[in-house]
């Protein structure tokens, strides 16, 4: 996590599935209640994300998270979780 002037950036990899999936929606609820400002969400290192870890991103991007990636993979969990597709 990084944290600027302009917001703080979270970095997420691996594989967010399972037990990861409850860790990542943990820190997010502590970051919330931590942080102000814009949250970006990266989301280039994540391998593979399950069904139960894309709902927990669509409810952090209703919270306001900027959901960002770069890879052509990501981009298109992106779009599906908040609404583009």
């Amino acid at each position: 996590m990084t944290s600027e002037l302009d917001g703080t950036t979270v970095t997420i990899e691996g594989r967010v599935v399972g037990p990861w999936v409850d860790e990542v929606h943990a820190c997010w609820r502590r970051l919330l209640s931590s942080t102000s400002g814009p949250i970006r969400v990266q989301l280039d290192g994540v391998t593979f994300i399950d069904d139960v870890g894309k709902a927990v991103l669509r409810a952090m991007h209703i919270d306001g998270a900027i959901l960002t990636a770069n890879t052509v993979m990501m981009r298109a969990v992106i779009d599906a979780v908040v609404g583009h597709r």
